[in-house]
C-alpha cells in the first residue's frame, strides 16, 4: 500500500470522472488556463484518474475472467449462496453470452480508461508546462493506454482502436482486427521507451505503480511470446530479446522470500516486481482475501470479523502441480488439518484450529464433491463449507476494515519471475538462448533460477509441459493462467467434478469475449466476435 500514490489518484479522481462506454459525450472540465497543471508535481495528482480506474476492477471482475475461467480457480454456490445468477460458474464451463456480468464491466472499465488516457493525452498537449514535462507527461499516459489496450486485446480480441476523446458522434470507432490492434500497442510502446523512466535502486518508491522501460519490455516480451495467438504469426527471438532488456538491468532481482511478494506490506521494496497496482483497504478491488479464505480461521489468523464468501478455492487437479519437496510456493494454499499460523507463517502444529463450538478440528478437503442434481454446488454444511482448497497467496490483512473487506496487498501484474519463464519458454519454442551480464541463459537456467528462490529441487531437464507447470506454481492467482493455457492450446481441458451435471463448451471460439450487447446498441460500427 502506498499512501503518496493512492493519495495522488484520490484527489485526481475528484477532479477528474473517468467515462465508459459513451463516446461522444461533449468536454466538461474544470481545467481552465489559470489552474492547468504546470509542474511535474500538478501532473502526477493529475493523472491519478488512469489509476484509480485501473485498480477499481482489476483485482475482481478482470482477475475473475482470466482465473475463474481456467483450473486455477473456482466459486462454487453453496447450497445456492454465492451462486449470483451462475455468472461463476458460467465462467468455469465456458457458457458466458454476451450478457454475463463480468463480460460487460470489464469492456467498460477497459475503455473507460483508454478514454481516461485520451482525455488526459489531449489536456496535457495544451498544458502551459514545459516540453519536457508534456513529453514526459504523454509519455506515461500513453504506455498507460497501452496497458489497457493490452488487456482488452488479450480479452476480446477484435476491439476499436480509440485515439481522441471526445469521438464524434457521427464517428463511431470500428471493430479492428486482433493482429492490427498488436501492431497498434507494439508501436506504441516501441516509441514510448526512450521516454520512459529506467528503474534503478534509488528511484523505485517514485515509479512505483507507474509504467518505467521495464513495463514496457516486460509487455513487449509477453505480447512476442504470445503472438502466434494474437496475429498468427510467431515471434519467440523478439520475445527474447524484450526479456533481455529487463534482466540486463540489475535493479531487477528476485526477491528472497516468495511470500513477501504478496505480502500485506508489499510495494518499492520488492525488487522483482516490474508493474504493480497498488492497494489499500480504502482502494477497491484486491477483495482476493475475501473471497479465497476460509472464514473459520479468522480468529486464528488475527484477522476481524470481515464477511468472508467462503466460496472460492482452486481445483484438485491445478493443485497436484504443487508436488515439488521443500518448495515453499506450496505454502500458499490451506488443505488438510489446521492450525494456527507462527511467527513465520508456518503452521504451529501446537496450536489446533476447531470448529466454533466444537472440538472438532478444521480440515479443508481435496476436493469439490458436489451435490446431486444441482450445478457446481457443495452445499452449505460445516463439512461442506470446508471442500476445496483454500489460498494465502495474498496473506490475510489484519487491519482489512469490517464495512469494505478490503485487502492492502498490492497486487503484481509484471514481475522478474515471469520473465524469466517467458524467456525459458521462448528458447524451447524456438529462440537462441542468449547471455546477459556475463551468464549463458538457457531454459535450464532460467527455471531453476525460480526453483531455486521457492527452495524447491532444481530440474535436470525442461520440458514446455513443465514450463506451463513451473508458471502454475510461480504465478498462480496472478492473472495468468487463461492467457498461459490458451498459448498451450489447453484452454479447453476438462476437469469433471463429482456428480457434475454441466460440461464445458470446449469450442476454441471461447478463448475470447463476446462484446456486449449494450456497447453493440451503442456504437452500431461495433462487430460482434466469432461464435457468438
Amino acid at each position: 500500500m502506498k499512501k503518496i500514490y493512492l493519495l495522488s489518484a484520490a484527489c485526481a479522481a475528484m477532479l477528474f470522472a473517468a467515462s465508459c462506454t459513451k463516446l461522444d459525450v461533449k468536454v466538461e472540465s474544470q481545467y481552465v488556463k489559470d489552474n492547468f497543471p504546470i509542474t511535474s508535481a500538478d501532473f502526477a495528482a493529475f493523472y491519478g484518474t488512469m489509476y484509480s480506474n485501473l485498480s477499481s476492477s482489476f483485482g475482481v471482475p478482470y482477475w475473475r475472467m482470466q482465473e475463474l475461467s481456467t483450473d486455477e480457480a473456482i466459486l462454487p454456490a453453496r447450497d445456492g449462496n454465492f451462486d449470483d445468477g451462475g455468472q461463476y460458474r458460467q465462467l468455469h464451463y465456458h457458457t458466458w453470452t454476451f450478457d454475463h456480468a463480468n463480460v460487460k464491466t470489464v469492456w467498460e472499465w477497459g475503455f473507460g480508461g483508454i478514454n481516461t488516457c485520451n482525455r488526459l493525452i489531449g489536456a496535457t498537449a495544451v498544458a502551459p508546462s514545459s516540453d519536457a514535462i508534456k513529453l514526459s507527461g504523454t509519455t506515461e499516459v500513453k504506455t498507460m493506454r497501452a496497458l489497457y489496450y493490452f488487456m482488452m486485446m488479450d480479452i476480446y480480441g477484435n476491439i476499436p482502436i480509440i485515439e481522441n476523446f471526445p469521438v464524434p458522434a457521427d464517428a463511431l470507432p470500428a471493430t479492428v482486427s486482433r493482429d492490427k490492434v498488436f501492431e497498434f500497442i507494439e508501436k506504441e510502446l516501441l516509441a514510448a521507451i526512450p521516454n520512459l523512466p529506467q528503474k534503478t535502486s534509488s528511484n523505485n518508491t517514485l515509479y512505483y505503480g507507474k509504467p518505467t522501460r521495464g513495463l514496457a519490455f516486460a509487455l513487449l516480451s509477453k505480447m512476442y511470446l504470445n503472438a502466434e495467438v494474437y496475429t498468427g504469426k510467431s515471434r519467440y527471438p523478439e520475445a527474447v530479446a524484450m526479456a533481455d532488456s529487463v534482466l540486463k538491468n540489475t535493479a531487477y532481482a528476485l526477491d528472497a522470500k516468495y511470500s513477501d511478494i504478496f505480502d500485506v506490506n508489499n510495494g518499492p521494496q520488492i525488487s522483482e516486481t516490474i508493474f504493480a497496482i497498488p492497494y489499500d483497504q480504502q482502494i477497491p478491488g484486491n477483495q482476493i482475501t475475501r473471497f479465497g479464505f476460509y472464514p473459520a480461521l479468522a480468529p486464528a489468523y488475527g484477522i476481524p470479523g470481515v464477511g468472508f464468501s467462503i466460496s472460492m478455492s482452486t481445483t484438485p487437479e491445478f493443485y497436484d502441480r504443487f508436488n515439488l519437496a521443500n518448495d515453499v510456493r506450496t505454502s500458499s494454499w490451506l488443505i488438510g488439518k489446521q492450525y494456527a499460523p507462527d511467527a513465520n507463517r508456518k503452521p504451529d502444529l501446537t496450536k489446533p484450529v476447531y470448529n466454533a463450538g466444537t472440538t472438532t478440528q478444521i480440515e479443508l478437503t481435496r476436493d469439490l464433491i458436489l451435490k446431486p442434481g444441482k450445478p457446481m454446488d457443495v452445499g452449505n454444511t460445516v463439512a461442506d463449507q470446508a471442500k476445496g482448497i483454500r489460498s494465502v497467496k495474498y496473506w490475510p490483512d489484519v487491519n482489512a476494515i469490517q464495512a469494505t473487506r478490503l485487502n492492502g496487498n498490492d497486487m503484481p501484474f509484471l514481475r522478474l519471475a515471469d520473465v524469466m519463464l517467458m524467456k525459458a519458454e521462448a528458447i524451447l519454442r524456438g529462440a537462441t538462448a542468449t547471455t546477459v551480464n556475463g551468464e549463458l541463459q538457457t531454459s535450464l537456467v532460467l527455471v531453476n533460477k525460480v526453483r531455486a528462490r521457492a527452495g524447491a529441487a532444481l530440474a535436470t531437464t525442461v520440458t514446455l509441459q513443465s514450463i506451463l507447470d513451473e508458471r502454475a506454481r510461480e504465478l498462480s492467482w496472478e492473472a495468468w493462467r487463461r492467457n498461459d493455457l490458451i498459448r498451450y492450446g489447453q484452454f479447453e481441458t476438462e476437469y469433471p467434478l463429482q456428480n457434475d451435471v454441466l460440461s464445458m463448451d470446449k469450442n476454441i471460439t471461447k478463448r475470447i469475449y463476446p462484446v456486449p450487447t449494450s456497447e453493440l446498441r451503442l456504437n452500431t460500427n461495433l462487430k460482434q466476435n466469432p461464435g457468438y
